[in-house]
């Protein structure tokens, strides 16, 4: 069947937002983007989220639905020609009335600042309404004159009910999937291999149904792990693996285990990932799990980061690897991440305390008159710089939020933090 040599996930993408599974907050009834859709005018907007979560499809449902002219650029092998191209054939349009063109820009996070400059004007006088698709945060990748004139939207991660949703629909509507018996024992290993990416798992999904010559298909969990283990190639025929690696690349520096940083460093270098995307998830392990235990930790990365911007590939892969290898083989701590959440849980739980008179800003008469900022024993007119006082709250006095873990480093911090403040951090 010719049908069957195109991906099931392209196959059953979906054409009206009725079809459209997921993202219920911005295309459900009464959402947000579905009203703008609704109103026939829409303005230009990034979509933000994890990869198959449809940022594509939902950009030609848009154009279909709105009967605009759909034009479509990957970041990864387009230039500010291309660009200009659009915008230049948009205006060239504008003289015979017809509606202006959405221009779609997958992984617009990759960018340079002059391909997104050459958007600037033509999105400000409405030559084109962008939709632009990132699984990177756009407040770091977007130039802010482009980004000012976008509204983002932020799509989510399937979940199981959205998942088996389009794993029935597949079985029930896909013309090729329809002509065999598929018996669906279990849907754990599925849903996991998954990820909340509804391309991901309708590549497992194909892919465990072509490996099985007769008509009659058992899927169970054991099956689903055996035939990805025969074939991970055919199943990241697309680059899947993109987040998984980079998970290992994280866990293997976490864990300590330089040489294992380092493999998977290279399997993304060798991949073409983009040198920004691994340093800023390096500067992201260094605060997040060394913190206190090596702060040094987080000036090398962001070094680092700032470094391979300004060189790019290949030198920066040694970079890369220095602080890979530094990282992976610094004292750990999660102490300060710890503390955070810890402090922001506790903050909602007990509301908007007041400040203590005492450590609050006196900068007029009145507010000394009112006793702000009285008798408030300023640190260094005492010895060893410190004198003690209470800093938090009289309803959460002494509260502790912070744990010194087990690492050299905070070993000696815990010492001078009971040295100064006694019995509070002996607990």
């Amino acid at each position: 069947m010719q049908f069957a040599n195109q991906p099931l996930a392209e196959r059953l993408r979906p054409g009206t937002l009725s079809d459209f599974i997921g993202q219920e907050h911005l295309i459900g009834e009464g959402a947000v983007l579905r009203k703008m859709i609704e109103s026939g005018k829409i303005s230009s907007f990034l979509l933000w989220g994890p990869p198959g979560v449809g940022k594509t499809t939902l950009a030609k449902i848009i154009a279909n639905t709105l009967n605009r002219p759909f034009h479509t650029l990957s970041a990864i092998n387009s230039g500010v020609k291309d660009v200009r191209d659009v915008i230049e054939k948009a205006q060239r349009n504008q003289f015979f009335n017809h509606p202006n063109p959405i221009l779609f820009i997958d992984e617009i996070h990759r960018f340079s600042k002059s391909q997104q400059d050459s958007l600037l004007g033509a999105v400000e006088q409405g030559i084109v309404t962008l939709i632009g698709a990132t699984t990177e945060n756009p407040s770091f990748e977007v130039i802010s004159p482009l980004l000012s004139r976008c509204q983002v939207y932020v799509l989510k991660h399937l979940d199981k009910a959205d998942l088996l949703k389009i794993v029935d629909m597949a079985l029930t509507r896909d013309p090729y999937l329809k002509t065999k018996d598929i018996r669906i024992e279990e849907d754990e290993a599925l849903l996991r291999f998954s990820g909340g990416d509804a391309r991901k798992l309708l590549n497992v999904l194909e892919l465990v149904v072509n490996a099985e010559e007769s008509d009659i298909v058992t899927i169970n969990n054991e099956i689903v792990i055996d035939r990805l283990q025969n074939n991970m190639a055919l199943y990241d025929k697309n680059g899947e693996m993109h987040y998984d690696i980079i998970s290992a690349f994280i866990k293997s520096m976490r864990g300590s285990d330089p040489d294992a940083a380092v493999y998977w460093l290279a399997r993304m270098i060798d991949g073409g990932e983009d040198v920004k995307f691994i340093a800023r998830r390096m500067l992201i392990l260094a605060a997040e799990d060394i913190g206190m235990a090596n702060p040094n930790a987080l000036l090398l990365a962001q070094g680092t980061f700032d470094a391979v911007h300004k060189i790019g590939y290949p030198e920066a892969r040694i970079i890369l690897s220095q602080c890979a290898i530094y990282l992976a083989t610094s004292a750990k701590s999660n102490s300060a991440y710890m503390a955070i959440d810890d402090a922001l849980a506790f903050v909602k739980s007990t509301g908007d305390l007041p400040v203590p008179l005492h450590i609050r800003n006196a900068p007029t008469k009145l507010m000394k008159e009112l006793g702000y900022g009285k008798d408030y024993k300023y640190a260094h007119s005492y010895d060893k710089n410190f004198v003690d006082q209470d800093f938090l709250p009289k309803e959460v006095k002494n509260h502790r939020l912070y744990t010194p873990q087990n690492n050299p480093l905070e070993i000696k911090i815990l010492e001078r933090l009971k040295s100064l403040w006694g019995k509070r951090y002996e607990k």
